[in-house]
């Protein structure tokens, strides 16, 4: 079975808000609501990957901070190992690309957003931790 790395990004705001994005209609996560990151490239860091994924879907540089959940899952027949950091966003100024809003959402809000099932998953975590 092909193994890919993947990523997250968990930007949480002074109010202790969580961004999430809202995908376009189209691909495996269709009119879903993310923690943005995406596949990491071969010999790229976890770091260099979400830097590069922030870049290119939401249009803003980010700082990445330390690892606070890591799980593996299977898609399409590949194993994924999916590394989740927190970030700091470096502006606010987005530039969407592959989605269609992005809001920050209070921890008690989280679950009740459609999620697909690998950030379903980071939503759990993220709503009952401190961060």
């Amino acid at each position: 079975m092909e193994e890919r790395i993947t990523t997250a990004g968990i930007a949480v705001d002074g109010n202790g808000r969580v961004l999430i994005a809202h995908r376009v209609a189209g691909g495996s996560l269709s009119v879903k609501w993310e923690f943005p990151g995406g596949k990491n490239r071969y010999g790229e860091t976890v770091s260099d990957t979400l830097k590069r994924e922030w870049l290119e879907e939401l249009g803003i540089g980010i700082e990445t901070g330390e690892e606070i959940l890591a799980f593996d899952f299977t898609n399409n027949d590949k194993l994924y190992h999916l590394k989740c950091c927190l970030v700091t966003p470096l502006s606010s100024a987005f530039k969407l690309s592959v989605h269609t809003e992005v809001v920050y959402a209070a921890k008690e809000e989280l679950l009740s957003y459609d999620f697909g099932p690998s950030d379903r998953k980071i939503a759990e975590y993220v709503a009952s931790e401190i961060l």
